[in-house]
């Protein structure tokens, strides 16, 4: 065996260890910094990882640990991307495993998806910065974004000794990062409000009480930037977050699907307004009667 074999063998061997199958639980595989200087340690990392040493770290992402997890598997992650660590090979690597995960089935924590999704919003972020994905690239990515979200059912945020799953606010901040690049199209744009919209008052959801309004105004904050969404479709979009015919509507103090309801929407709508009116934006400020409307409209 030659000594360049056996170098890379050792890298190898530095970087990633056997990984446990998903049955078993996503355990972390991969070697962490003794310093745990995350920064530093991006760029030795990205610098010797192969496909195996980027399925490895993205397998990371559902580990029950969420100093692994969170602390760890992300913060590399966002280190890589941002300190621009990653090739362009390698960000298109990343891209394809956290789509898949994105869309495949939950593990049974729960945290695999959300943290895939949390992941992608800074692979959006790299694409926002400069630019490397094809339009058609990015509309996909935009249709993974807005597919996750609107699909969201498990509405737990941070449990003390679990830590975050956050699906809502991790979409959401996929859907940022999306709204602030210039290249959106104008039909990923709607993509990502419907199913913003979806999630505003979802008739499954608890309070929201982890941020989630919060985070699911951003991108609906800097969409509205947009010269080729006018006030028209602004007004139609608000429209449909106003209160239906629904018995949850109709006797919303009477229920506590109802009372849940009238809360989410009171914190999404009062996050829009406080944004809008606080900018000298024209494009922003716009939504500051269309929030206030609907903050009218609730029971």
């Amino acid at each position: 065996m030659s000594m360049l074999r056996v170098a890379m063998m050792a890298v190898a061997a530095l970087l990633v260890v056997p990984a446990m199958a998903w049955e078993d639980g996503p355990r972390c595989a991969v070697a962490r910094p003794a310093d745990n200087d995350l920064k530093a340690y991006a760029a030795t990392f990205f610098a010797k990882a192969g496909d195996t040493g980027l399925e490895a770290l993205a397998t990371c992402l559902g580990d029950p640990d969420p100093a692994v997890r969170d602390g760890f598997a992300f913060t590399l992650w966002s280190e890589g991307l941002r300190g621009r660590h990653l090739t362009a090979a390698q960000m298109r690597q990343a891209l394809t495993s956290l789509t898949s995960m994105a869309a495949g089935p939950e593990d049974a924590d729960g945290f695999r998806r959300p943290f895939a999704v949390l992941a992608l919003s800074e692979v959006a972020r790299a694409d926002r910065i400069e630019p490397y994905l094809s339009e058609a690239e990015l509309h996909a990515l935009a249709e993974t974004g807005a597919a996750y979200l609107r699909g969201v059912t498990d509405y737990r945020g941070f449990i003390p000794g679990e830590g975050w799953r956050h699906g809502v606010a991790h979409g959401s901040d996929l859907a940022l990062q999306l709204a602030l690049n210039s290249r959106l199209a104008r039909a990923d744009a709607d993509l990502l409000l419907g199913a913003i919209a979806a999630q505003v008052a979802p008739a499954a959801s608890p309070y929201y009480h982890h941020g989630e309004p919060q985070r699911l105004a951003r991108p609906v904050l800097f969409l509205a930037k947009r010269a080729d969404i006018d006030d028209a479709a602004w007004a139609a979009w608000f429209k449909t977050l106003h209160p239906d015919a629904g018995p949850r509507w109709k006797d919303a103090y009477e229920s506590d699907a109802g009372l849940a309801a009238v809360h989410n929407a009171t914190a999404f709508a009062t996050a829009v307004y406080v944004g809008a009116a606080e900018t000298q934006d024209p494009g922003i400020r716009r939504l500051a009667p269309l929030a206030a409307g609907l903050l009218q409209a609730l029971p």
